[in-house]
């Protein structure tokens, strides 16, 4: 298996992050580094991992790409029969890697979703991937929909599960986007894949409210989540997929309104590029659709009526 793992200015961090792929390593797993332009401690901190990480690759960019690429630049050298994803301010259960590799070999599906473990300061809580039924193959197509429901593609984080490397395009991200790469990702994932299925395996430790994150930053790589989307509702027109339009459009609205929510992080001239952007973008959308995708309550709904009486 590679392991491919994307970094940036991450000094407090990598450490962790690379002991728990250290407790992981096997002969048979190679570990991609992409340091991405880090300014800080970042790159000496992975050379001293040299001797503690068999299988290890190191790829510095002098000038950053962004997540996207970065995480594209590493699928590239990867050489694994299966693939998966690591960010440098996360870090992994020992033992987690090799029960990946197992889970999918006994299912002998194209890809294996996982739960995984939100880690803040002290308190851990376990996010369940969305389907119930579990080490069972499923289709990747039917767990799209219910429009209604958190489903598959609500759960894009492409850290939570093991991937065949055959896979090819359908594992690489769209590298404008510096920000929601993995909204297209997933979406195209379970559009064109053959086979799935969950296991329930916690051993991913996703770290938030980290200073720096794209998760806490707002600046105008936020502005990307408008791009992510427009490639989500561009593929499904152009592959004549209207099944899937209006469950598109309501995970977009909810994702506009929760930005919206967190608009105390933008600035003033931002908050109002951010606002015109989703405005343009909701009346873009066909009127029967919005109706098709439903209520998402009271209170978001009253978000988006403001957004469009205002902008």
């Amino acid at each position: 298996m590679s392991v491919v793992v994307p970094v940036r200015d991450v000094e407090t961090y990598v450490a962790d992050a690379l002991a728990s792929l250290a407790r992981n390593a096997r002969r048979d797993f190679e570990f991609i580094v992409v340091d991405d332009g880090s300014v800080d401690r970042t790159g000496q901190i992975i050379e001293d991992f040299r001797d503690e990480l068999p299988g290890l690759i190191v790829l510095r960019n002098e000038t950053p790409v962004g997540l996207a690429d970065a995480r594209n630049q590493g699928v590239s050298l990867a050489s694994g029969r299966y693939l998966t994803f690591m960010d440098g301010d996360d870090w992994l259960a020992p033992g987690y890697l090799a029960d990946l590799v197992a889970a999918i070999e006994r299912l002998g599906c194209d890809f294996v979703r996982v739960d995984h473990v939100q880690a803040e300061g002290r308190r851990r809580v376990i996010h369940r991937a969305p389907p119930a039924v579990r080490g069972v193959v499923l289709k990747p197509r039917e767990h799209i929909l219910p429009l209604s429901s958190r489903t598959m593609v609500d759960y894009p984080y492409a850290w939570a599960g093991i991937y065949r490397r055959d896979l090819g395009g359908l594992l690489t991200f769209p590298g404008h986007l510096h920000t929601a790469e993995d909204r297209p990702w997933i979406w195209r994932l379970h559009r064109r894949a053959a086979s799935f299925a969950v296991v329930s395996l916690a051993g991913v430790f996703y770290r938030r409210m980290v200073a720096g994150s794209l998760t806490q930053v707002g600046d105008a790589r936020q502005l990307h989540f408008f791009d992510a989307f427009d490639l989500v509702f561009a593929d499904l027109e152009r592959d004549a997929e209207e099944e899937f339009a209006a469950k598109a459009a309501r995970t977009f609205c909810a994702l506009l309104v929760h930005h919206l929510e967190l608009g105390d992080r933008f600035s003033p001239e931002l908050r109002a590029r951010f606002e015109a952007r989703g405005a343009q973008a909701l009346r873009r959308l066909p009127a029967g659709l919005l109706a098709e995708a439903g209520s998402l309550g009271p209170e978001r709904d009253a978000v988006l009526r403001k957004l469009l009486e205002e902008r």
